[in-house]
């Protein structure tokens, strides 16, 4: 069964049919940033097409801005599935741009193997458009298909989902068209409302769902009324399918469950309402039924403005911790102005090569001044951080000068720095346990990333004295400043939306799918905004888009606001709060806004209801089970746990992954041959044809990589699959799967795995691991010859276990091996098998508690370790042997 979003499925098609598609090996994904990052770094390009300011913005815009701008459009183009030869031939100058700066852009990421978040789906649609064989295959393998959140889609996604269930149509979708919520990012409503109207007349079934087994009616009362008061006409239709949704049956309390809460203030001040809202929360704690802050969740329209951020700052300084991931608050975080204040140290010709020009000035510099560099310096004079000032000192001086390249860069740098104990104490296990899980630490991971992302982005290994200014300048008044004012998330676990301990900030959207016992509603003030732009009409008016216009445009804002409150107000299952600052229009404008004043003023006070009648759910737990491979998890904790809880549990990025090019390139190429094989191409498996996927693939690897072969190595890895090619030759049929992804769904885990299958006697299969070195001693290798026995017991286990596939034997394969067999091979046995899977079960519940604790270091592994400086001086409390 396939299951994952739109996404995840068309990525799973692209990587199976790649060889029909213009992907390339190894191909990079972008995400929203790395996809704005690269316009912005080759907006030269686009500035080049002629109009294509009408796109973009004229260049007095800003390199940034027009990347953002020219992001959106090429984002609307894949979305809206759009004709690029229809668009070059447009009347409209705004329209022939846009087809310009889409084909440049599509020739840019060929050109850089690269893929954007969009991308997918349109790669995926032209997969599916262009090659029938491909889409036959697929129909018949996708007997039934079913789509959750179907308000939420967009044209691409129908088209791709109408291929699919092709004639059979055996389609389910299910939706709230009420909470259609995005449309900013492509979605149509349309695709709901419109559903029926695919099919023949009676052909579409539908069921309408209209019980809500979460809410108390009050609450539902409440939302109903909203929905109940606004216009869904434009006198000639509705936009909305009818309905009003009904509580469960069952006895509910007396009690008013919808409330507002409120306090005026002189404009400027905040004390009336902050005190407000601190005292209500008090009230749910001392006087009601709430036992976590966890049950209460305040939903904004934003979380990154200043009324947002200070009621924020106000409640945590009151005692209140608070959950809010997408706040714009990471910059502000402790842990980041000290690293950001760390490495300006490290660096002081920063203020002066910072101006670009004399007079200019960047607002991110006075934040770097005061609340980066003056916290670190104050720091640095403690008594207690007198080793990282003799550490810091000297260095700082060499790089004002530099004159020679160093071995390092500023990922280097930020690894060194956490072995003293101002960042130290972020990683301690006394920091990862309490209210925040260990949120410094994680958002100090999130820095390496960013950090080592900017060195790939920026061709940056070492600090190089001919580049030093420019290096700095991109990585403080770019890079940085780019990601503060965007905004960047801290860390979310998926497995917890409410985090113990926390009321949560949270946008409108983030909140979709969720619900909590309590529900603030914020953001009252807001008023319908418009989204659409003049180049959005014109594509509509001329006929562009694959469909005539959908909603009237003057009324599409109102019907995204309605919807958007609707979402709010419905995910409170004990009690609603509507909550507003009021303003009675001078200034900041009016609280509530006239949209919410009816509502809000038919709601009793907070101070009137007897919050001691209400009682409160507890946040419902989600079980979600973490994924765990041999290779990838278990070898790396057996190996080293400390490294497996830095760089897969904290997720810090290493400043240099040693990717194993040769054993890569060998893999990859004869999963070319075998591919071709089971496509039935057998024929066309020939020297020269794996010459052209080996040059290919080495071209690809080396350009994400960076990292190159000599040529001896290069020819020796050809060698090794020559060899694989003349001893194979003639037994292709042999092969039954190459390069199969299992998984298993076990009581607290997911076991996952990638095997080769040939076939063998009696209907059994064997399992297949190619190994691109020589064949090893069996007496001197025995200790890695048993772990490696292990990791095909685990594949074997899998194989069997999901897929009813009796395997009989299992195989190492080294492709280095000149004149021997190059087999390894090892009997089935069943015993072995349970003890390794048991051990394997062992070491998940060591990760999943937390317990990172090692009998002793690994000193083999602490030379390439890029945490070595950290450990050196950290104070290890190993665990005795057992």
């Amino acid at each position: 069964m396939y299951l994952g979003t739109f996404h995840s499925i068309c990525l799973r098609l692209l990587e199976d049919f790649r060889e029909y598609t213009r992907l390339k090996r190894s191909f990079t994904l972008f995400d929203q940033f790395d996809q704005q990052y690269f316009l912005y770094q080759r907006i030269k390009n686009f500035r080049e097409i002629e109009d294509a300011q009408l796109v973009m913005g004229d260049d007095q815009t800003g390199r940034w801005r027009q990347s953002e701008q020219l992001l959106k459009w090429l984002n609307k183009v894949s979305e809206e599935a759009l004709d690029p030869a229809n668009l070059e031939t447009a009347p409209d100058l705004e329209i022939r741009a846009l087809a310009g700066c889409f084909r440049k852009y599509q020739e840019l990421l060929l050109e850089n193997n690269c893929l954007d978040f969009s991308g997918i789906q349109y790669e995926a649609l032209q997969l599916l458009e262009n090659h029938p064989d491909v889409l036959a295959s697929l129909r018949a393998k996708f007997s039934h298909l079913m789509v959750d959140e179907y308000q939420d889609t967009n044209t691409i996604q129908e088209r791709i989902l109408m291929l699919l269930a092709g004639e059979q149509q055996n389609l389910c979708v299910v939706g709230d068209d009420d909470q259609g919520l995005y449309r900013f990012r492509g979605a149509t409503i349309r695709n709901i409302l419109e559903f029926p109207a695919l099919f023949p007349e009676g052909k579409c079934k539908q069921v309408s769902l209209t019980v809500n087994y979460r809410s108390h009616p009050g609450i539902i009362s409440t939302y109903n009324e909203w929905m109940a008061s606004q216009n869904w006409s434009d006198g000639e239709r509705s936009y909305r399918f009818e309905k009003s949704i009904v509580p469960r049956d069952e006895e509910f309390p007396a009690v008013s469950t919808a409330v507002r809460l409120s306090a005026k203030d002189e404009p400027g001040e905040t004390d009336n309402w902050h005190s407000e809202v601190l005292e209500f929360l008090l009230s749910l704690r001392d006087k009601g039924d709430l036992t976590d802050w966890n049950q209460v969740a305040f939903l904004f329209r934003s979380v990154k403005n200043h009324r947002v951020l200070d009621l924020a700052r106000f409640l945590e300084s009151h005692g209140v911790p608070v959950y809010s991931p997408r706040s714009n608050m990471f910059f502000e975080r402790e842990e980041i102005r000290l690293m950001i204040g760390a490495l300006i140290f490290l660096f002081p010709q920063f203020p002066k090569v910072r101006q670009w020009a004399a007079g200019t000035h960047l607002a991110i510099w006075d934040y770097y001044d005061h609340a980066c560099f003056k916290a670190f310096t104050d720091e640095l004079r403690k008594p207690e951080n007198k080793r990282m000032l003799d550490w810091a000192r000297p260095l700082a001086k060499r790089h004002a000068v530099l004159t020679q390249t160093a071995d390092y860069a500023f990922s280097g740098l930020f690894y060194q720095l956490l072995q003293f104990p101002l960042f130290s104490r972020f990683l301690d296990e006394t920091a990862m346990q309490g209210v925040d899980k260990g949120r410094a630490a994680r958002n100090l991971a999130t820095f390496s990333k960013l950090l080592t992302k900017f060195e790939y982005l920026h061709y940056i290994t070492v600090l190089n004295p001919e580049y030093i200014e420019r290096d700095i300048r991109n990585l403080f008044n770019q890079f940085f400043r780019f990601l503060q004012d965007g905004g960047i998330g801290e860390y979310e676990d998926e497995a917890e939306y409410a985090p113990k301990g926390c009321v949560s900030f949270l946008t409108i959207h983030q909140s979709k799918g969720l619900e909590f016992p309590v529900v603030v509603c914020g953001s009252l003030e807001a008023v319908p905004r418009k989204q659409h732009t003049a180049l959005d009409e014109l594509l509509e008016d001329g006929g562009y888009l694959s469909k005539a216009r959908f909603e009237p445009l003057d009324r599409i804002k109102h019907f995204d606001f309605q919807r958007l409150y609707y979402t709010a107000f419905s995910r409170a299952q004990n009690l609603l709060v509507l909550a507003a600052q009021e303003r009675d229009g001078r200034g900041l404008g009016k609280s509530p806004s006239k949209y919410f004043e009816p509502l809000f003023r038919s709601l009793p006070s907070w101070r009137d209801t007897d919050l001691t009648q209400l009682t409160f759910e507890q946040v419902k737990e989600i079980n979600l089970k973490r994924e765990y491979s041999f290779t990838s998890h278990i070898t790396l904790f057996e190996n080293c746990a400390e490294q497996y809880h830095f760089f897969k549990e904290l997720e810090f990025t290493p400043v240099r992954t040693s990717p194993m090019l040769f054993g890569t390139l060998v893999h990859q190429t004869i999963e070319d041959i075998h591919k071709a094989v089971l496509r039935g191409e057998e024929h066309i498996v020939t020297p020269d044809a794996i010459e052209a996927w080996f040059s290919t693939n080495y071209t690809m690897l080396s350009k994400k990589e960076r990292v190159y072969l000599a040529p001896v190595a290069k020819d020796a890895a050809l060698d090794h699959i020559m060899r694989y090619y003349r001893r194979e030759n003639g037994n292709w049929d042999r092969i039954r799967e190459t390069e199969v992804e299992i998984s298993l769904v076990k009581e607290d885990y997911i076991l996952k795995g990638n095997v080769d299958l040939i076939r063998g006697e009696h209907g059994t299969v064997e399992v297949v691991d190619f190994k691109s070195e020589k064949k090893p001693d069996m007496e001197k290798d025995r200790d890695r010859l048993r772990q490696y026995q292990s990791q095909l017991e685990v594949y074997a286990h899998l194989i069997e276990e999901r897929t009813g596939h009796k395997v009989s034997r299992m195989h190492l394969y080294y492709t280095g091996e000149k004149d021997g067999n190059p087999y390894v091979t090892f009997a089935k046995d069943d015993r072995a098998i349970g003890k390794t899977v048991a051990r394997f079960d062992d070491i998940v519940n060591r990760i999943e508690s937390g317990d990172y604790r090692m009998t002793a270091r690994p000193d083999r592994l602490c030379e390439d370790c890029d945490m070595r400086a950290y450990c050196g001086t950290k104070n290890w409390n190993f665990r005795k042997d057992e």
